[in-house]
C-alpha cells in the first residue's frame, strides 16, 4: 500500500517553511527530512522515514501559493545566503544566479525542489 504525506501549501511561504512542513508530514511533529538542498536530496532516498521501498507520494496541496511564495523573491534571499557562504570560486556563478532572480528570471526555489523530487524519486510528487 503507497504510504501518502501531504504537505499543506498555505503554511509554506519561505525554504524554511519547506522543511518544517516536509518534516513533519513525513516524521510527525518536529520531525526531519532535510534542512538544506543536499540533505533533502538525500532524505528522499530513503532511510530517513520513508518506506523501504520507496511506495510513498507526497501529495503537495495548494502548491500554487507554494509556487508564488517560493518564486523569485525567496529564491533571491536564498541566493543572498549562499553568495555569503559559498567558496570563493563559486560566487561569480551564484551571484549570476541573485542577479537573474532579482530580474525575475531562472528558476525558483520552487523549480529547485520539484526538480529534486523529479530526480530522487520520478512520479512521487502530486501537484494539487
Amino acid at each position: 500500500m503507497t504510504m501518502i504525506y501531504v504537505l499543506d501549501g498555505r503554511r509554506i511561504h519561505s525554504l524554511e517553511d519547506f522543511w518544517l512542513v516536509m518534516g513533519e508530514a513525513v516524521n510527525g511533529p518536529g520531525g526531519y527530512f532535510g534542512r538544506n538542498l543536499d540533505a533533502f536530496n538525500d532524505c528522499l532516498r530513503g532511510g530517513f522515514g520513508t518506506p523501504d521501498d520507496d511506495d510513498f507520494a507526497v501529495e503537495w496541496h495548494d502548491h500554487t501559493y507554494s509556487q508564488r511564495a517560493l518564486g523569485h523573491a525567496e529564491t533571491a534571499r536564498q541566493l543572498e545566503i549562499r553568495l555569503e557562504r559559498c567558496h570563493h570560486t563559486n560566487r561569480p556563478r551564484v551571484a549570476d544566479e541573485l542577479a537573474a532572480a532579482r530580474a525575475n528570471k531562472g528558476s525558483t526555489v520552487f523549480d529547485w525542489l520539484v526538480e529534486i523530487f523529479d530526480d530522487q524519486v520520478p512520479g512521487a510528487l502530486v501537484l494539487r
